[in-house]
């Protein structure tokens, strides 16, 4: 499932500094810096509203963001929220992209592909190598990087806590956009690591038993659901749920 995209993989390069910052957010799918003041943005504004009321202590948290099955719009939900976060006084985020089999925050953002996560966790470069600003003051991402041949390359569960320690030091928000977690087996395994999970939920697309299957999941896992980020809530009623 990987392997194709190894020649891809080959030419990626590290990140240069600053190469982020003067590059603006274009996609209409970002409500927060194109539609502020619409329902959508409003919406993730509520929902950031909700995790920050969870963290009274104002302590550092990571939050992994998945959807049952694929094309919930997570990713969208990802950024979305992230941008929601900045826009509260000196807070800073960094979102990853653990989305291995299909990374999209650069495409999102209009970014290069650099190295990034896997790169991190194979010890080939360092967290400031990785880490890259984004037009976004507050705003850094941490890109999945090259896509490994196996996904068990990708889930040293130790190595994984040990990068979101160290990055939870000099951030306040750590948002990890991961797959579908019924679509792959490491957003599950992540899911243990990250202090909270928030799972996606497109209305009138997801059927109630893929929900009910991935909540059941990642708690038995032992992962801390949040709760969810219900999408569409202002699309004409085509509800499955």
């Amino acid at each position: 499932m990987f392997a194709r995209r190894d020649q891809k993989n080959l030419e990626l390069e590290p990140a240069k500094p600053g190469e982020g910052r003067d590059i603006p957010i274009l996609r209409e799918e970002m409500v927060l810096v194109r539609k502020p003041l619409s329902q959508h943005a409003e919406q993730f504004r509520r929902l950031r509203n909700s995790i920050h009321a969870l963290n009274p202590d104002g302590a550092s948290r990571s939050v992994l963001v998945t959807s049952a099955l694929k094309g919930e719009g997570k990713s969208v939900a990802a950024l979305n929220l992230a941008l929601a976060l900045t826009e509260l006084p000196g807070i800073r985020v960094l979102l990853i992209d653990g989305n291995l089999q299909n990374p999209s925050i650069e495409h999102f953002l209009g970014l290069p592909r650099r190295q990034g996560f896997y790169e991190i966790l194979q010890g080939t470069i360092t967290l400031d190598q990785a880490i890259r600003r984004t037009s976004v003051y507050q705003l850094d991402i941490l890109a999945t990087g090259a896509s490994p041949q196996l996904q068990s390359d990708f889930l040293n569960v130790d190595r994984i806590r040990a990068v979101l320690d160290a990055v939870k030091r000099s951030y306040d928000y750590v948002l990890i956009d991961a797959s579908a977690i019924l679509a792959a087996n490491h957003p599950s395994v992540m899911s243990t690591v990250a202090d909270g999970v928030l799972l996606v939920v497109r209305r009138g697309r997801t059927p109630r038993q893929y929900v009910e299957e991935a909540f059941a999941m990642i708690e038995n896992l032992g992962g801390n659901v949040l709760g969810t980020c219900l999408l569409g809530a202002f699309e004409p009623d085509q509800s499955s749920l």
